[in-house]
């Protein structure tokens, strides 16, 4: 009988029970935190420098910002294109926690739903400088790269209108004809219009904010009446920082 432990060439993966125990190990929890924290302090750092510096960002200049050293970075990212897709999941992610949170007195789902598509537009209606142009900019350059991961950090929105428009078609406020390509359908109109902003800003954007509403609202079967206008609550919750 030949020992199992020899190794006769043939690569295997760890056994299921061997992952187990590593991760209850204490020291591959520490250093698993230790190397989630990294993490963020260097996309709180891209995030701060995309502000200013946009396109012209370097990996030497975020890591001095992050103070940790260069080869520290390239162990969490492999390459800044790596770097900007966790900026853009953790942006939207804090964006979208922000509209929930905004959104949780509010009535009924067409009242949500309104939030939801009013709040981001509003968000932007005002120019954003470098920072916005930049990230309107390198979506669609990472989209092309990246489609997958791209999809997966904007899904998270359209499942939030897609949730609203379910509820509502239960209420009978609306008729969605189907609410998950109705919902991602919504969430490109809503970042086309984003888009445009960065780089055109709308003359008046209250205007612009309320048609693309009443779009959806039509195409969603509601009456004109359904939902309410934000008001200041809405404004400060949905405001970028």
């Amino acid at each position: 009988m030949s020992d199992p432990s020899v190794d006769d060439g043939v690569k295997t993966s760890a056994p299921a029970w061997a992952d187990r125990a590593a991760d209850r190990s204490r020291s591959v929890q520490r250093s698993r935190a230790r190397s989630v924290e990294q993490a963020k302090v260097i996309v709180a750092a891209a995030r701060r420098l995309l502000q200013t510096e946009g396109a012209t960002l370097t990996t030497q200049e975020l890591s001095k910002e992050a103070g940790i050293a260069l080869q520290t970075f390239y162990r969490h990212f492999p390459s800044k294109d790596q770097l900007l897709l966790a900026v853009f999941e953790d942006f939207v992610s804090e964006r979208l926690a922000e509209l929930e949170a905004g959104a949780r007195d509010l009535p009924d789902p067409v009242h949500r739903l309104r939030f939801y598509i009013e709040g981001v537009l509003r968000s932007v209606a005002e120019p954003g400088g470098v920072g916005q142009r930049f990230v309107t900019a390198e979506h669609w350059r990472l989209h092309q790269l990246f489609p997958v991961e791209m999809q997966q950090v904007n899904q998270p929105y359209a499942d939030l209108i897609e949730r609203e428009l379910r509820a509502a078609a239960e209420a009978g406020s609306l008729r969605p004809n189907d609410p998950a390509t109705d919902a991602w359908l919504v969430m490109k109109l809503v970042m086309s219009v984003v888009h445009h902003v960065a780089f055109a800003p709308m003359e008046d954007g209250a205007d612009v904010i309320e048609r693309v509403w009443a779009f959806c609202l039509s195409a969603f079967g509601g009456s004109a009446s359904g939902g309410t206008r934000l008001g200041d609550r809405g404004a400060a919750v949905t405001k970028g920082r």
